[in-house]
């Protein structure tokens, strides 16, 4: 069953796209936060939010102050730099009063045919409180490279990232009985719910592959849960960082990278 996208997907925006980025300035009139981010980036560069109206009126003149800019010098026209806004997902669960996100992996195998592997991955925190009104990112954006530039990371870095075994057995324990959850969701109901996502982008996308022997790409896919346990896909990524700075992705990145070779 292919899902519908606000089932599994943020509420978006293309600000390179002039109806979406219309959409999407009309949409903007009250209190709400958005996260903006650019396409084809990595390491949470360029993001950053949009927590109320102001700030929203503020990228609407600066897109408007560039395009104007561009045609009076009678330049050959270029579209906004390509940005995507995604509704923020604020209703969280935590984990330990910390937000996190999930970082699992798609094997597009081969192209001729398609041979495609799922892989579970881990669990990413950040390395202070969760707090929606913080301006500091590395509250809101949980990937390493992001928790670095907080103060506490050196001495926290371990606890930045958990096995998704570990991640099992809190959710068994903290909220199996009080959510009516079934033993071992992050095993089964959760690892379906993202391998049937990532399918369903995977069939999105599989027309604009290259059909040839000997490609093949491995995608890290980012996924929330909110307080319902309800699982959103953030983003995929065709670069995903395989660094191993600290004790669990020295276990995990190398068995991927082999398993995927």
């Amino acid at each position: 069953r292919l899902l519908k996208m606000e089932e599994f997907f943020p509420e978006s925006f293309r600000l390179d796209l002039i109806d979406e980025r219309n959409a999407f300035f009309e949409l903007c009139k009250e209190e709400q936060i958005w996260i903006c981010k650019p396409s084809c980036s990595n390491q949470g560069r360029g993001i950053f939010l949009l927590k109320n109206p102001a700030a929203v009126n503020t990228l609407q003149a600066k897109l408007h102050s560039t395009e104007e800019y561009l045609l009076n010098k009678r330049v050959p026209y270029k579209a906004p730099r390509a940005r995507i806004v995604q509704r923020y997902i604020h209703q969280l669960l935590l984990l330990e009063g910390k937000k996190f996100d999930v970082r699992s992996y798609l094997l597009i195998a081969c192209t001729a045919p398609y041979v495609l592997f799922f892989a579970q991955g881990y669990i990413r925190l950040t390395c202070v409180n969760y707090d929606a009104a913080s301006d500091d990112l590395t509250v809101h954006l949980t990937n390493q490279y992001m928790q670095k530039k907080n103060s506490l990371y050196s001495q926290l870095k371990d606890e930045t990232v958990w096995r998704m075994e570990h991640f099992n057995s809190y959710i068994n324990e903290k909220f199996r009985k009080t959510n009516g959850l079934p033993k071992d969701w992050v095993f089964t109901v959760f690892t379906k719910r993202m391998q049937q996502i990532m399918l369903q982008c995977f069939l999105a996308a599989k027309h604009k592959l290259d059909r040839k022997l000997g490609y093949f790409d491995l995608i890290g896919c980012d996924f929330l849960i909110d307080e319902n346990f309800k699982v959103w896909l953030l983003e995929m990524n065709a670069n995903p960082a395989l660094h191993t700075n600290c004790k669990v992705l020295r276990d995990i990145i190398p068995a991927v990278v082999y398993e995927s070779l």
